[in-house]
Formats: structure tokens, C-alpha cells, sequence
């Protein structure tokens, strides 16, 4: 759905995204993370056609963003980091207005941007001007008209700046329900959003992308590993001997009837942890899969560069 490859964008002798390439498949949600000054609003603005690369080339939907750019504008809802609105207009307005630029035939018009108000929860003020409304209102606003088109790609650069931490639950929670209807790209600072939202993460720093993978993947790429996590109601310290004594763990350590099992190949793991706890009668609690935290996976992997 999104091709992007050997994308370069220089500044001068400055280099702001250097040799990118990467895909995303139709319906996915990457999680696009990175520092400031990192290379995501450049990215951003590139792959929607706002700002030409120095070299290299993106395709959406097969449509080269250069040589075909309008019929990849109408494949695309974005929403930048600042919402484009005009504040002399009033709510539905304004979404009938993007819905029409878009090239939405006139009797989609009505229907998409009601789902759209209704997604973005804008009832209340649909008819208010937006210059009167609040930021937080303003930003849903603006994402009301990222997906005003029905859109196939959405590309949102910071979509929760501004809500107070329900309305941010309730973006999240479109977010998941936009998940498979759209092909999603979200640029964040906000890590448990991605965590929260996010099937892959693509991390860049100093314009050079430094991982790209699953969340659980970066978690086992950076500890060598998987690890599981259990609690048992007796025999915890004859349960470690025995799971020390199994192929493919490395470790376990012992807290209590706690238990922290560490080893290569995640469901692997599970199984013989699962299976030894039964065998000990060790009184199985607990088992769980803990991943390591996104933000300790950002700052490994940014502060190197």
C-alpha cells in the first residue's frame, strides 16, 4: 500500500531523512517514532506529496506521489502536526468543504462526514465555528477531516496533541476501530499510544532508520531473548531447578513463589514453563508475557545516534 524507497531529503549540506526505505501493507498500523529532528515530519510531508525529495521515490496504492500526485491525494486523510482549519468556518462546514475538494461524489458527501462527526465525537459543536472552539476540539477537527474522505491511508502526526486524557482514550479507541478499514501511519511522542494502538514501530534517528519490527520482536532483538513471568502457590525453588534444567533457558530467577524464566523463542518458553509448573504440582497462579517497555527500546536505540 505505502513503498517508499532509498528516500533522501537534504537541507544544504544537511541530511534530514538519509536512504529511508520501508513498506507498509494495507491495513496496518505503524507506529512512525523518532526524536525531534529525527526526520518524521519530513517523512510525512513527502510521502503526502507537500514537499518533493532530494532523491528516491514513494508509491501509494501503486501511485507514484510525483507523477500521479492527485489520485494519491485522494487516497490520502492527513492530519499535521497543526490542524489545516479554517477558523471562519463552521464545523460541518469545513468537512463537507474537504470531503468535496477530495473529489467525494456529492451524494457521499453528507453520509461520510456524519460518520465522521460521529467517530470524532463533534456532535455537540458541528455547528460552531472553529474559531470559537476549543484546542481539543480543534484537533478532533482536524482529524474528522483526515478521515472526512474515507480515505484508504491515513497519515496522523501527533493526533492526540491538546485532549485531555479522555478524549485521548476515545482517539485510541478510533484508532483500533480504523485499524483494517485504513492503512495507518502515526507519528508520536506519546509511546504508550503507540504501544496502545501499534501492530510495528519503525524507529529513525538522525534521518537513518535504526528498527523496524513488531513490539515484541525490538523487545527480544535488544535482550537476547524472551522471558516469561509466573507465580506459583508452592515448590518455586525445586520449579526453578528443574526449568534451569531445560533446553533453551538460560536463567530463571526466583522472588518468593515468583518466577522470571529467561530463554530464546517466546512461545517455546511458554510451553515449557507451562508444562513443567504442572508436572512439579507447583499450584500455577500466574503466567505472563512480559514485553519489554517501549520507551527503554526508544532510548536504547536513539541515544547511540
Amino acid at each position: 500500500m505505502i513503498e517508499i524507497k532509498n528516500l533522501t531529503k537534504c537541507y544544504g549540506d544537511r541530511k534530514a531523512i538519509d536512504n529511508l526505505s520501508f513498506n507498509v501493507k494495507k491495513g496496518e498500523v505503524v507506529g512512525f517514532l523518532g526524536p525531534n529532528g529525527a526526520g518524521k515530519t519530513t517523512t510525512m510531508k513527502i510521502i503526502t506529496g507537500f514537499m518533493a525529495p532530494t532523491s528516491g521515490a514513494v508509491k501509494i496504492a501503486g501511485f507514484d506521489v510525483f507523477e500521479d500526485p492527485i489520485e494519491v491525494k485522494r487516497r490520502i486523510g492527513y492530519l499535521p502536526e497543526t490542524p489545516p482549519v479554517y477558523g471562519d468556518m463552521v464545523v460541518k462546514e469545513y468537512l463537507e468543504f474537504v470531503a468535496k475538494l477530495k473529489g467525494v461524489p456529492s451524494e457521499n458527501v453528507k453520509k461520510l462526514v456524519d460518520r465522521a462527526i460521529e467517530k470524532t465525537q463533534l456532535g455537540q459543536v458541528s455547528h460552531r465555528l472553529i474559531q470559537n472552539l476549543s484546542k481539543g476540539f480543534r484537533q478532533r477537527v482536524g482529524l474528522a477531516q483526515a478521515i472526512a474522505s474515507d480515505p484508504e491511508i491515513l497519515i496522523l502526526d501527533e493526533p492526540t496533541v491538546g485532549l485531555d486524557p479522555r478524549q485521548v482514550a476515545e482517539i485510541r479507541t478510533l484508532l483500533k476501530e480504523l485499524r483494517g478499514e485504513h492503512t495507518i501511519i502515526l507519528s508520536t511522542h506519546i509511546l504508550p499510544e503507540v504501544q496502545a494502538t501499534c501492530e510495528r514501530v519503525i524507529i529513525i534517528s538522525s534521518g537513518k532508520i535504526v528498527a523496524e519490527d513488531t513490539l515484541m520482536g525490538l523487545g527480544q532483538k535488544l535482550t537476547g531473548g524472551a522471558s516469561v513471568q509466573l507465580r506459583v502457590r508452592r515448590h518455586a525453588d525445586e520449579l526453578a531447578v528443574l526449568l534451569r534444567s531445560l533446553k533453551g533457558i538460560t536463567s530463571v530467577d526466583v522472588a518468593g513463589q515468583s518466577l522470571r524464566v529467561h530463554g530464546a523463542g517466546s512461545e517455546e518458553i511458554i510451553e515449557a514453563v507451562s508444562e513443567a509448573a504442572v508436572s512439579k504440582r507447583a499450584g500455577l497462579l500466574e503466567l505472563s508475557h512480559p514485553a519489554t517497555e517501549l520507551e527503554d527500546i526508544f532510548i536504547q536505540l536513539t541515544s547511540a545516534n
